[in-house]
């Protein structure tokens, strides 16, 4: 064997064991092995219902506040769209509409955001933190603290994050857990106030009509909405020196 082979080789092995070295760690606490008891074959129904193969799959999440509705999109790694595959209730919400822009508000963020952290030991049965703030937020906001660790979590308690009850995250942490196994780095969070159609913008507009630079805000996150119910694709964002999001 070459010495360029031995390197490909082993680079080949090491990644192998990396991916497989995540579910083996998050196996090692019982609150996952439990999951993985009572919603693994549930989990892998609703993906061969929805023709997604259970080792190729990418997941995107979308919430709504006014709604209190979480939304889990699918889709095998390979394909070019995401298709919805469930519907949750949020089991509580705190704050108001309009996005946290400091530590201490009560509010569920509002904007794009991923996944960047598994609690397999939450007090709140299990969690998946959500990256916010964002570099929008960090623009936008004037505060010296913009607070954090916001989470999608069980229990139905919270103070700006969103609860699911502890069965329903255990399906949630699984599809979350499996996408990041099949390679997916990077899991989309996308927070909105409403369901972002005409009927909706129209109704809050009045609601709110004298807090402009709210109803710029969400002007701003309607372009994403738009974007994503038109082409069902992640979507690819960018953040001016205001803090707008461009997609």
């Amino acid at each position: 064997m070459t010495k360029i082979n031995f390197i490909i080789l082993t680079t080949i092995v090491s990644t192998m064991l990396l991916k497989s070295d995540f579910v083996t760690e998050q196996k090692k606490y019982e609150r996952v092995r439990t999951a993985y008891k009572e919603k693994e074959s549930k989990v892998k129904k609703a993906l061969k219902a929805a023709n997604i193969e259970y080792d190729k799959l990418n997941i995107l999440i979308k919430a709504y506040k006014h709604e209190q509705q979480l939304e889990l999109f699918a889709k095998n790694k390979t394909d070019n769209s995401y298709k919805k595959l469930i519907s949750y209730k949020i089991c509580a919400s705190s704050g108001k509409l309009g996005p946290k822009r400091e530590q201490g508000d009560g509010q569920v963020p509002e904007g794009f955001y991923f996944i960047d952290q598994f609690n397999p030991v939450s007090n709140f049965y299990l969690s998946l933190r959500v990256s916010y703030p964002n570099q929008s937020d960090k623009k936008k906001s004037k505060a010296v603290n913009l607070g954090g660790d916001i989470f999608i979590h069980g229990s139905c308690v919270t103070i700006g994050c969103m609860p699911m009850t502890d069965e329903i995250i255990k399906e949630i942490y699984l599809y979350a857990i499996q996408a990041t196994e099949c390679g997916q780095q990077k899991i989309p969070v996308y927070i909105y106030p409403f369901k972002m159609n005409e009927e909706n913008m129209e109704k809050f507009k009045k609601e709110y009509k004298t807090n402009k630079p709210l109803l710029k805000f969400w002007e701003n996150l309607k372009s994403g909405y738009d974007i994503f119910e038109k082409d069902k694709k992640e979507l690819k964002i960018k953040v001016d020196e205001k803090g707008n999001y461009l997609f």
